[in-house]
C-alpha cells in the first residue's frame, strides 16, 4: 500500500494542468487494474463498477491544490510511521484505501468506485455523473480525509463567488486622478464581503485569492476576489447569495459584477443516522479482529447520499507538511471473513 501511495503522489495532479491528470489518471487505473481485476472507464472522472446496479458507492478524487513541481523539491518520502508527499492527504491515501478494501470483499456485486479529477474546483464538470451513480445507492462513502481523522456524518454547505471590480486605468505617476482605481474598490468589497459571515448559524464568508492591475506605473483597470463560503443552514445559503450579489465599490467610475453562487447544500446529520450507527457497529467489531484496536474506516463526506468513511490522521496542509502513517493507512484492510467487512457491504437500508 505505501509503494502503491507512493507511485500516487509521484504523479502529482494539480486540478488546472489536464496533461498531469491524464498521467496521474493512468496510474490509478493501472492500480484498480491490477488489484481489482478490470480497469475503470476511460476519461478524466474515473468510474468503476464491480457489476449490477450500484448498491455502494465509494467516492473520491485525484485532483490537489499543489502546483506542478512541488515533489521535486517536496518529494514523497516515508520517516518512521508518517508518510509526507503534495497530496497524499488529500486525497492520494484514501484512493490507496479504497481500491484495497475493495479488494477484500469476496464480491463486488453492486458497488462502485468513482474518483473525479476536478473535486478542488467545485465539481463543476463531475457533478452529473456523481449524481447519476449515485442515484438509487443505499450508502455513498467518501474516503477523503476529515480534521482530526474522525468519521464525518454531516457536512457544511459550499458556496464559491468570483467578485470583479471594473474601474478605469491611468497612468499613476502623471495623471491617476483620470482612473478609477479598482483596487482600491475592490479592497472595499473584501471588507465588506468579510462581514457577511454569522458564526453564531454557522456561516462563514472568507476572501481568499484577489489580483488587481497590469504594471506598478498603472491605476488598475479591474481586480478581482475569490470567496470562499461555508454555511449550516439551507436558508443561509440564499441570504448570503443575495448579500454577495449586492456588494458595492464607492469609488466613482467603478462597478461590481458577481460570478458563481452556491455549490452543494448542508448535509444534516439526520441524514446519515442509519448508516452511522452501522459504522459504529462495524468498528466495534473491527476492534474485535485479533484483539487489536483496528478501525476499518472512519470519515467520509458524503455527497449525493449520506455516509461517510474517511483515512487518515489530522491535516497539516502547509507547515508542517500533510502527513499520514502507513500504519494507519494497513488497518483498513482486514480477512474477507471479518463480519464488520461482510456486513457493511451487505447493507441494503437506503439512508438519507
Amino acid at each position: 500500500m505505501v509503494a502503491a501511495l507512493a507511485s500516487l503522489v509521484e504523479a502529482e495532479s494539480p486540478s488546472d494542468q489536464p496533461a498531469a491528470l491524464r498521467a496521474c489518471a493512468e496510474v490509478i487505473a493501472g492500480l484498480i487494474t491490477e488489484r481489482l481485476g478490470s480497469p475503470p472507464g476511460e476519461g478524466p472522472h474515473l468510474l468503476w463498477s464491480g457489476g449490477g446496479p450500484t448498491r455502494v458507492l465509494l467516492l473520491g478524487h485525484y485532483d490537489t491544490v499543489w502546483p506542478l513541481g512541488t515533489a521535486a523539491h517536496w518529494p514523497f518520502r516515508v520517516d518512521g510511521d508518517r508518510a509526507t508527499g503534495p497530496g497524499s492527504f488529500d486525497m492520494k491515501a484514501g484512493i490507496v484505501q479504497m481500491v484495497e478494501a475493495v479488494a477484500t470483499l469476496e464480491s463486488t456485486d453492486g458497488v462502485a468506485l468513482l474518483l473525479t479529477a476536478d473535486e478542488e474546483l467545485g465539481s463543476q464538470t463531475s457533478r452529473a455523473l456523481i449524481e447519476d451513480t449515485a442515484r438509487g445507492a443505499a450508502a455513498a462513502l467518501v474516503c477523503e480525509p476529515s480534521l482530526g481523522g474522525r468519521l464525518k456524518s454531516s457536512r457544511k454547505g459550499t458556496g464559491m463567488y468570483t467578485v470583479r471590480v471594473h474601474g478605469r486605468a491611468a497612468h499613476a505617476g502623471l495623471e491617476p486622478e483620470k482612473g478609477a482605481n479598482a483596487l482600491i474598490g475592490l479592497a472595499e468589497v473584501v471588507l465588506a464581503a468579510a462581514r457577511l459571515g454569522d458564526p453564531a448559524r454557522g456561516t462563514t464568508v472568507v476572501p481568499t485569492v484577489a489580483m488587481a492591475g497590469s504594471a506598478t506605473n498603472v491605476v488598475p483597470a479591474e481586480a478581482r476576489v475569490e470567496l470562499d463560503v461555508r454555511i449550516a443552514e439551507p436558508a443561509e445559503a440564499d441570504r448570503v447569495d443575495a448579500d454577495v450579489r449586492r456588494l458595492q465599490s464607492g469609488i466613482g467610475g467603478t462597478t461590481v459584477t458577481v460570478e458563481g453562487g452556491p455549490n452543494r447544500p448542508p448535509m444534516p446529520a439526520s441524514a446519515s443516522t442509519a448508516l452511522l450507527a452501522l459504522a459504529e457497529e462495524c468498528a466495534a467489531d473491527a476492534r474485535r479482529v485479533g484483539g487489536r484496536r483496528r478501525r476499518p474506516a472512519r470519515r467520509g463526506r458524503a455527497r449525493p447520499r449520506p455516509c461517510h468513511v474517511r483515512p487518515g490522521g489530522p491535516p497539516r496542509r502547509a507547515d508542517p507538511p500533510p502527513e499520514l502513517s502507513p500504519n494507519a493507512q494497513a488497518s483498513v484492510t482486514a480477512p474477507r471473513s471479518a463480519p464488520w467487512a461482510r456486513r457493511a457491504y451487505l447493507a441494503r437500508t437506503p439512508v438519507g
